[in-house]
């Protein structure tokens, strides 16, 4: 057997370079947690049970309509507690508000997603006849017993407030839970807990609750098809408007009708 041939002769061997860079795994969305949405609840919570204590002591001192002193409270509430969002995401985070939530255009036109929430508004009008809806006495039928009340609970119905609800419901906390539970089941979660949030103001009728966590389920799939929170609170101002539009028709015709017996 004859030896093997030795080896070339290749050099000191060269020197090793630093590992080449590998990009950043992406980043998880929603970047917070479960902890943030319960300590914004217990924010929530005290905000508006110390609101609450001044609105009692305002109201039984002035003797002022309960509608005037709680619309523009109800305005501060928002802003307080948007803003405490904004400083968990600022302080906790080093992310800004509108850009983390969502709150973006969408790829759809205003008026097919807007066309979307009055298609849902009338799908709810037709399950309340369905499920047989009671007529009862509730905090929001008495704020609504006059045209004054109305006008006022149409112009925050139909701005601040679907914002505000949306951006806590459909841009905070449905995508933690669609990240948590899966799209569908996350978007449901999310719903029932609006429909709660609205049980008092509806008398504790859960015919109520379930219509308005009805409508909140297409406000979410919204929000979880367009990516943006800001088409979900467009969807949801139509669907307010049709509901306040068709409550000043029927009071109007109730007034004309009470012109004419007066006659």
């Amino acid at each position: 057997m004859s030896p093997e041939p030795p080896l070339p002769d290749l050099g000191p061997p060269a020197e090793l370079g630093p590992p080449p860079e590998t990009a950043p795994p992406p980043e998880s969305y929603p970047f917070w947690g479960y902890a943030d949405v319960l300590g914004f609840i217990l924010i929530a919570l005290l905000g508006s049970l110390a609101l609450s204590v001044l609105l009692a002591g305002l109201i039984a001192a002035t003797h002022v309509k309960r509608i005037y002193v709680l619309m523009p409270a109800q305005v501060v509430l928002y802003g307080f507690l948007l803003g405490a969002l904004a400083l968990i995401f600022r302080r906790y985070y080093g992310r800004p508000f509108w850009q983390s939530l969502r709150w973006t255009p969408a790829r759809l036109s205003t008026t097919w997603v807007a066309t979307c929430g009055v298609s849902v508004a009338f799908a709810v009008m037709a399950a309340s006849i369905f499920l047989r809806t009671p007529d009862i006495d509730s905090p929001m039928k008495e704020m609504l017993s006059d045209p004054v009340s109305v006008m006022l609970l149409a112009v925050i119905g139909t701005t601040l407030a679907p914002m505000f609800e949306e951006i806590v419901f459909r841009g905070f906390l449905q995508p933690l839970l669609v990240r948590s539970l899966g799209v569908a089941p996350g978007i449901l979660l999310a719903a029932a807990a609006f429909g709660l949030m609205h049980l008092q103001e509806y008398g504790y009728s859960w015919r109520h609750a379930l219509l308005i966590a009805a409508a909140g389920a297409g406000f979410g799939w919204m929000r979880q098809w367009t990516g943006s929170t800001k088409a979900a609170a467009v969807m949801h101002a139509a669907y307010n408007g049709v509901f306040f539009l068709l409550l000043a028709v029927q009071q109007g015709a109730m007034h004309a009708r009470w012109a004419e017996h007066a006659r």
